[in-house]
């Protein structure tokens, strides 16, 4: 029985006399992210069979690919230094190597021995993981099954977990496990987040796919609150407390004691009794509850906690299998059973519903708070389920933002349904001992003093052990603390012996295939192993137990994983907060085993739960709206510290002025913000001098300020959008250590300066400013000769500024302060700066000098389709290489005889590492406003030869290794310099040998230059205009009208003045026709109707709207037309205004809202009223402005 199984036959005997989802055994749930799952909740008294696996096919590995491993592990043992490490990596890196090789069941794993790996493994479930066991004998053993050797008996591991901590440690047992064809593995996920997604498409596009789904009853739109905290993930106590990236440290053993604080909150003193079995059912049932966890002792965010507090977001089926995440209904429910806090969710079934959301958010989108947002979206969604704990009351009015996804149409009855079933718990309330805020106060030495204190008040019964904090020497019986002699961590050799094991189930072939990938393209990840404290007593020298951590350094490389799930449908989807349980153990003859049948694919159920009713492209709809009002101190003030206090002022304007432009901000906040930053800036840096604030405690001072500053008007109060209610942090702090929270959102105190803190995005470069020409690329590119023959054209780049030139192989020392210098005696001119700029520190120089100028930046790169994690190919560094080691006498000695030549090009090369082409031009588009491409290869070229690709990927794989271990040391020196002579001589050769096709795959250099030329004097002359490269971005509405043809409307007023002598006489003295810019009739406007009658006209933006024109009204300082809004699809258009008119024409210094006042001084005979009989009618259309 599965564990969703087992849990609502549990609600079932506890609030009802039957089964309250008996009768809806066939309706279908989707996964809560993206979708509902159909598999979330499986059926009860669905027949055995329906689960079993058609095939019982099961392959062995292939001869070749075991010779092909039998090779790679004797390259391990050449005694050449880089042959070990790159033999390693060659075995890690193939995906030939320990392909699938005994899938589901080729390994008996339900009766291995030692006895542990039982409990590794989570027992088979009804929904199909593992469909049954076989047992059989060692004289019967059929092809698919091997024996294990019979360590039952052994008593190597026996002893306390300490003793087996020394042992691990005293006999080296990882380093002396070797792997070979008896070598298995056996990998669980243990805890996981849901996957991150990315839309490719602007946010413009995904509203409008939402709007169409739902609109066609294909769907629903589920919005939930976004709580400012971390993320914390909970596997029971043995399976383990994590945060996002890490394990064992002050940021879970602050979650732990919270989660535990919140059962006694809410059973009082059942809380123990609750706590216990709350960690069985985990543990029994393979699962992990996910919560943000929201407090103040761990870094400032938007807003300073009032309550330190979790709120449940995803609930996971971790199974045997791929992760299961249950639906919203699901995991309402689930968490009204065990008492734990819920979201804030609404539901948006019909299309009048979320139009009007997306309405309600561009009201709110630059000042909604808590309140605010919460009341709208009460009053415009279809469903709202209040979250058990207030954001209001616990965290504060500043709101993060909210998050919505498409989820499946029957959503919103499952919802009731569970709603019915399930009513609010009761809070009963008890002694919740010391806080978390006193315990930290009264604990503040270091980090492991407030660590023990948070364990042991959580209690036993929640927390019977520390190993995960502390190590096997945690504590003793009474909980006194004592230090592990061993570090957990494990070294990287885990990797290597993983990816070299045969998969003993499904899921590790899943893992292996995601982690092979993941280095094959050089994502930005790593793999980090630890030493699993919790199975000690379990391992031996043939059986070793991890815990890894697959750490995703940027959102980039969850982009190209998601490239690659289209290309291959199969991968396991690529999890933030990704906690994998690992065993590497043999298998020898001398046993029989029992293991299970094959799965139905391994993963047939979590394929159709992903895929169910929706298009792919469709169940990962998702968009994150995030408020100003928080972007304000997080973005604005918080990550602008860096900037502040390294950069100064100007700089710090520049980076928030670009942030505000990249976030589509009125011109209105835009000039609030301004005013506001600017003056914070300077009092912030008078106050601290030249010692940056700690971003992690930023509030203590930015909260005081924005309190005062709110104060002085409501525009300020607005802007601010809360502030007050202060919370000191300082004596309560978490010993964090790092300055960095747990999510990775706060700005370390260290060096690290934000990737693009520079200026505003650039519509375009000004004609008749100076230019800065640089070149972002690699020795070979072409840059010098490039720069010569533009010195040398006719009329070079087309105008008469003059054009200068410095040559960076004749400037040794300084060379940026040589150009900054030239540069500023003529700032008009044009400078080539002929040296290679390859990263950020570069740029930002050369923007500095832009901006003191008045100059703009123009980037020269060599056209290329790049790599995933390089703007350049693998083509392109042959071509590079073997333009200069053809060269001779090269003023800067990077020629053929240079003895490391193909070193230098790979650090250059490695300088760019990290952003594929997009993302490298897009952002030197945004830094500089404009972008010049150098052709370099021939679109039609056969591919790169393997001899070359070879040679480069060795070259590549020899790098990595010299920088591990010597850093920027030179390759002539040091561990590896052997290896690098033999390969710059190989290198030689090898593009010797492909010299034709070397030549033949080149742009003709003559073609090249003049593409250069052209597109330089399409910028010089002010005729360019940079490509798009931002998503669109959607601006705050204030009111919504019909926009009326200002054509029309002034022709209808000239005709009634043709007509009537007084509207003639009013015309007499004023031109409409040029006076007239815009004319609308308003229908709602936010600050007089409210965000929910503003966003009820949603549903018709757009379209077309019929007026009755009706009569002209005017005095001596105002004029505007009587007007009445008509019908659009059989519903009348109302205005919410008392008196609706199209404003013409004020007076000077008379504001347009006046016009309201005309019925009034009609009253008072002070206002002239001229009918239009009959109605004249003009069509305009809805729009919000």
């Amino acid at each position: 029985m599965s564990g969703a199984q087992r849990f609502f036959r549990a609600l079932s005997n506890t609030f009802h006399s039957r089964s309250p989802f008996s009768y809806r055994i066939s309706i279908p749930f989707r996964s809560f992210y993206p979708t509902l799952s159909r598999s979330s909740f499986p059926p009860l008294t669905m027949p055995h069979k329906q689960w079993q696996g058609a095939s019982k096919e099961h392959r062995l590995v292939e001869k070749s690919k075991v010779n092909e491993l039998s090779a790679s592990l004797s390259a391990l043992g050449s005694s050449s230094s880089a042959g070990k490490e790159a033999a390693a990596d060659r075995v890690v890196d193939s995906p030939s190597v320990a392909e699938v090789t005994s899938q589901f069941g080729s390994i008996g794993l339900m009766n291995h021995v030692p006895a542990h790996l039982q409990k590794a493994v989570c027992k088979p479930k009804a929904y199909g993981t593992i469909s049954g066991t076989t047992t059989v004998g060692p004289n019967s053993a059929p092809a698919d099954q091997m024996t294990v050797p019979d360590h039952g008996n052994q008593t190597e591991s026996s002893g306390t977990p300490a003793a087996v901590s020394s042992k691990l440690f005293s006999e080296k047992l990882l380093e002396n496990f070797t792997t070979d064809s008896s070598t298995h593995s056996l990998a669980q996920v243990r805890a996981s987040f849901y996957p991150k997604f990315e839309n490719e498409k602007s946010d413009q596009e995904v509203r409008t796919r939402m709007i169409e789904m739902v609109s066609k009853g294909l769907a629903t739109m589920e919005v939930s609150l976004k709580h400012s905290g971390s993320l914390f993930m909970y596997a029971g106590h043995e399976g383990g407390a994590y945060a996002k990236n890490s394990y064992g440290n002050i940021y879970t053993a602050v979650g732990v004691f919270v989660l535990g604080r919140m059962f006694r909150e809410a059973w009082g003193s059942q809380a123990s009794k609750k706590q216990a079995e709350f960690n069985e059912f985990l543990e029994r049932d393979h699962m992990c509850v996910s919560m943000e966890l929201v407090t103040a002792v761990l870094g400032d965010h938007g807003q300073r906690p009032r309550e330190d507090y979790v709120v449940v977001t995803a609930v996971t089926e971790l199974g045997n299998g791929k992760p299961k995440f249950y639906s919203t209904p699901a995991l309402i429910a689930f968490c009204r059973n065990w008492r734990l806090p819920t979201n804030h969710v609404w539901l948006f079934s019909t299309r009048k519903s979320v139009m009007s959301f997306f309405a309600a958010y561009d009201a709110l989108s630059e000042e909604g708070t808590a309140t605010t947002v919460c009341k709208t979206l009460d009053e415009v969604a279809d469903i709202s389920i209040p979250g058990s704990k207030d954001h209001i009351m616990v965290q504060g009015e500043i709101l993060e933002g909210l998050v919505a996804r498409i989820v499946s149409q029957g959503s919103s009855e499952h919802m009731k349904q569970v709603l019915r079933d399930h009513p609010p718990p009761p809070m009963e309330g008890a002694d919740l001992g010391s806080s978390l805020r006193e315990i930290c106060a009264a604990n503040r030495t270091k980090e492991k003093q407030q660590i023990m204190p948070l364990l042991r008040s959580v209690g036993t019964s929640f927390c019977p052990n520390y190993m995960d904090w502390f190590g096997t020497e945690a504590s003793d019986s009474h909980g006194t603390e004592a230090s592990d002699s061993h570090s957990r961590n494990a070294d990287r050799s885990v990797l290597s012996k993983f990816l070299q094991t045969r998969p003993a189930d499904f899921s590790t072939t899943k893992l292996q295939e995601m982690i092979r990938l993941m280095k094959e393209k050089r994502y930005q990840a790593t793999f980090k192993f630890y030493h699993n404290f919790h199975k000690l007593d379990s391992t031996t020298n043939d059986s070793l137990h991890f815990k890894m951590v697959i750490h995703v350094h940027s959102d980039s490389a969850f982009r190209k994983y998601q490239k690659e799930m289209r290309i291959n449908p199969g991968l396991w989807p690529l999890y933030r907060g990704f906690f994998v349980d690992l065993n590497l153990f043999k298998v020898n003859e001398g046993r029989s085993v029992e293991f299970p049948k094959k799965a139905s694919s391994g993963s047939d159920l979590n394929v159709e739960s992903a895929k169910d009713d929706l298009a792919d492209e469709d169940a990962n709809l998702m968009i994150k709206l995030k408020f100003l009002t928080y972007k304000i101190r997080t973005f604005l003030i918080r990550n602008g510290l860096s900037i502040l206090f390294k950069q100064g002022e100007t700089a710090y304007k520049t980076y928030y002025m670009r942030q505000m432009k990249i976030w589509n901000t009125s011109p209105a906040k835009q000039r609030q913000l301004s005013k506001m930053l600017d003056e914070w800036a300077v009092y912030i840096r008078r106050k601290y001098g030249h010692k940056q604030l700690p971003s992690s405690t930023y509030l203590s001072e930015a909260e005081p300020f924005l309190e005062q500053y709110a104060k002085r008007s409501s525009e300020n109060q607005a802007l601010i959008g809360s502030a007050g209610s202060f919370v000191r942090v300082e004596d309560f702090m978490a010993m964090t250590g790092g300055g960095q929270d747990e999510e990775g959102d706060l700005e370390p105190e260290g060096d690290m300066i934000p990737s693009s803190p520079s200026p505003m995005v650039k519509e375009t470069v000004a004609k008749d400013h100076g230019l800065i020409v640089f070149f972002p690329g690699i020795p070979g590119c072409a840059k010098s000769a490039l720069c010569k023959e533009i010195m040398s054209s006719p009329g070079r780049l087309g105008d008469d500024r003059q054009v200068n030139s410095l040559m960076g192989d004749l400037i040794k020392a300084r060379y940026w302060v040589k150009v900054d210098q030239e540069y500023h005696k003529k700032p008009d001119s044009i400078m080539l700066a002929d040296k290679n700029a390859p990263n950020e520190e570069v740029w930002r120089k050369i923007e500095d000098m832009c901006r003191s100028t008045g100059a703009s930046g123009v980037p020269v790169i060599p056209d290329s389709e790049g790599t995933e994690s390089n703007p350049f190919s693998l083509d392109a560094l042959a071509v590079f290489i073997f333009r200069v080691l053809r060269r001779a006498n090269h003023p800067g000695n990077l020629d053929s005889s240079s003895p490391n030549a193909g070193y230098v090009l790979l650090l250059f090369y490695h300088l760019y590492e990290g952003k594929d082409r997009k993302e490298f031009e897009t952002e030197l588009i945004e830094r500089f406003g404009s972008i010049v491409k150098m052709p370099l290869l021939e679109p039609k070229r056969p591919p790169l030869p393997e001899s070359l690709k070879s040679i480069l990927e060795e070259g590549l794989s020899l790098y990595k290794l010299h920088c591990r271990q010597h850093a920027k040391l030179d390759s002539t020196k040091g561990k590896y310099a052997e290896e690098w002579t033999k390969w710059e001589k190989q290198l030689r050769n090898t593009l010797s040998a492909n010299a034709d096709y070397l030549n033949s795959i080149q742009v003709p250099f003559g073609v090249a230059v003049e593409k250069v030329i052209e597109q330089l004097k399409a910028i010089t002359k002010a005729d360019y205009s940079p490509p798009s490269t931002e998503k669109r971005n959607l601006g705050a509405i204030v009111f919504a009208a019909v926009a009326l043809p200002v054509s029309e409307i002034v022709d209808l007023i000239n005709n009634l003045g043709m007509k009537d002598p007084r509207v003639e006489g009013f015309l007499e003295d004023k031109d409409l026709k040029s006076d007239l810019k815009n004319a609308h009739l308003t229908l709602a406007h936010k600050r007089s109707h409210g965000v929910t009658a503003l966003a009820s006209f949603a549903p018709h933006l757009s379209q077309n709207v019929p007026v009755a024109v009706s009569s002209l009204l005017f005095s001596d300082k105002l004029a505007a037309l009587e007007a009445d809004p008509g019908v659009v699809d059989g519903e009348k258009i109302d205005s919410k205004n008392e008196w609706p008119h199209v404003t013409l024409w004020t007076a000077q210094g008379v504001a347009a809202k006046e016009a309201n006042a005309l019925p009034q001084l009609l009253a008072q005979g002070k206002a002239t009223r001229v009918e239009i009989n009959p109605p004249a009618t003009v069509t305009g259309v809805l729009q919000f402005f």
